[in-house]
């Protein structure tokens, strides 16, 4: 049979042209083109990886960044507070001080007043005196004709009101 002895020539050539044409593919393919692929693709992961730590470390960085601030802003509220205590506690001590100074004056013109209202009513106390002896006199002059004593009738005078208190 011709057919099969033409198969072998055939397919030899065939075969021949197969792995000619494979081989070159595997040589350009797998020797030139993949390992310039695979270095783009180890290349790419590194980059990621990179990436990935270089992420992480700025997370790290802004945790601690926000610890720092929220401690800086507990320590600043802690001594806002102080400040305001002292700033509180000074006021009351400064109108504590000056409510005394102010009491202490007041108590002062309060005795001042009852001195002079002391020496008020010691006047007014011996203007009515000086009037009722006078009237005294007067009285006595009508009624009775007779002159008074002026110191007599001062004296009696002094008697009744001292009498009267």
């Amino acid at each position: 049979m011709p057919q099969i002895a033409q198969v072998a020539a055939t397919y030899a050539s065939q075969l021949f042209w197969l792995l000619l044409v494979f081989g070159t593919i595997f040589v350009v393919i797998g020797l030139g083109m993949y390992p310039k692929i695979q270095g783009t693709v180890i290349a790419r992961d590194r980059k990621i990886e990179d990436d990935l730590a270089e992420a992480r470390h700025a997370n790290e960085a802004a945790d601690r960044l926000e610890e720092d601030y929220r401690k800086k802003l507990n320590d600043e509220h802690a001594a806002a507070h102080i400040t305001v205590e002292k700033a509180r506690n000074d006021a009351a001590r400064e109108t504590e001080r000056k409510l005394a100074i102010a009491n202490e004056e007041n108590e002062a013109l309060l005795a001042s007043a009852m001195a002079d209202l002391a020496q008020r009513r010691k006047a007014a106390r011996q203007e009515i005196e000086q009037v009722a002896a006078e009237a005294a006199r007067d009285l006595v002059a009508k009624v009775s004709g007779v002159q008074a004593d002026p110191a007599e009738a001062a004296r009696e005078v002094k008697e009744v009101m001292h009498g009267a208190d």
